[in-house]
């Protein structure tokens, strides 16, 4: 299947719902300071595929019929899923983005914060105005857990002391702990019962760790397909399952080449291309292959208590779609 057919395949049974959904989004972000209105309205051009929003109007019709409380669900995750971007962009000192100049790049790093607070506040307003205080809940464990994963990883890349145990909760609250939020989000949108809702969340974490291993896995792919320069997270001393894998299997000479390749040569274009070679030889490529396809077979069984229906074939198709990504 090709990505825009599978993209097709994903977005039929809420065609209607998406196309409702940008006018919502856009009247979220406008605001009456102009130099934040222009902003927003550089972030709504480049907007992405918004998988988040997605998510959360197919848990809701897995689940029931969509309503208003799923449109603030899909609202409030994207306005906290921009605003992650805008301030990791700022943390990363990163000035591109999918082939656009990031926020800090354009407006620096102290109007980028503060754009980023913006779109966190109003997420957390629009939740509050209607009454969601539950999905308001949800959220904000996930921000708190987003902030301890950004934060765990960073004290650990100083020790370069990660192990598969670590990685795995350093991507659950990184990234995965959003996905979850998006489809127990979804279900109690419709007023699933709390099993559901657990269920549907288990299923969010399962797909969105699948996801965050995909994107590591680009860090030793040629093309650099995602625009990610290669190699990237070695060169900011991110200790990722492939390395993980090859350092707990590799001798003690080994381990302390790696270890030094880490330290002191992350830098270096041919020390760094070294190590990718070394993690391919080890069998890391391939043993972070198998995790990605443990995790979407997890995802998938979630998705297969449920009746078959459009929708679940939808979100099948979009388990897939995570890690046969090219970007």
């Amino acid at each position: 299947m090709t990505k825009a057919s599978a993209l097709n395949t994903i977005k039929a049974p809420i065609e209607k719902e998406l196309k409702d959904f940008d006018p919502y989004f856009r009247n979220a972000m406008r605001t009456k300071v102009r130099l934040l209105d222009v902003i927003n309205r550089y972030i709504i051009k480049r907007k992405g595929k918004e998988v988040r929003p997605i998510l959360v109007f197919l848990s809701a019709k897995l689940c029931g019929e969509t309503n208003q409380s799923t449109f603030t669900a899909a609202t409030l995750t994207q306005l906290l899923h921009t605003a992650t971007l805008v301030h990791d962009d700022v943390v990363d000192e990163a000035y591109e983005r999918r082939g656009f100049f990031s926020i800090n790049a354009l407006w620096k790093s102290k109007v980028a914060v503060l754009v980023g607070d913006f779109l966190l506040s109003k997420g957390l307003l629009i939740a509050l105005d209607n009454d969601e205080f539950d999905q308001l809940k949800v959220v904000s464990e996930s921000v708190k857990d987003m902030s301890e994963g950004e934060l765990l990883q960073i004290e650990k890349s100083k020790k370069l002391d990660i192990t598969e145990e670590v990685y795995f909760d350093i991507i659950y609250k990184k990234t995965a702990s959003l996905i979850a939020a998006c489809t127990q989000l979804g279900a109690l949108s419709v007023n699933a019962d709390t099993e559901t809702q657990e269920k549907m969340k288990q299923f969010g974490s399962y797909l969105g760790i699948a996801f965050q291993i995909k994107d590591d896995l680009f860090d030793y792919d040629k093309q650099a397909a995602i625009g990610k320069p290669t190699g990237n997270d070695i060169k900011e001393k991110k200790l990722t399952l492939p390395l993980i894998a090859v350092l707990r299997d590799c001798s003690p000479k080994e381990k302390r080449w790696v270890l030094k390749s880490l330290k002191k040569h992350n830098k270096n274009k041919e020390r760094v291309q070294e190590l990718i070679n070394f993690v391919k030889e080890k069998g890391g490529i391939e043993y972070t292959r198998e995790k990605m396809h443990e995790y979407k077979s997890k995802a998938e069984s979630i998705l297969m208590t449920f009746p078959e229906s459009e929708i679940r074939d939808a979100m099948i198709a979009l388990v897939d779609y995570t890690i046969e990504r090219k970007k």
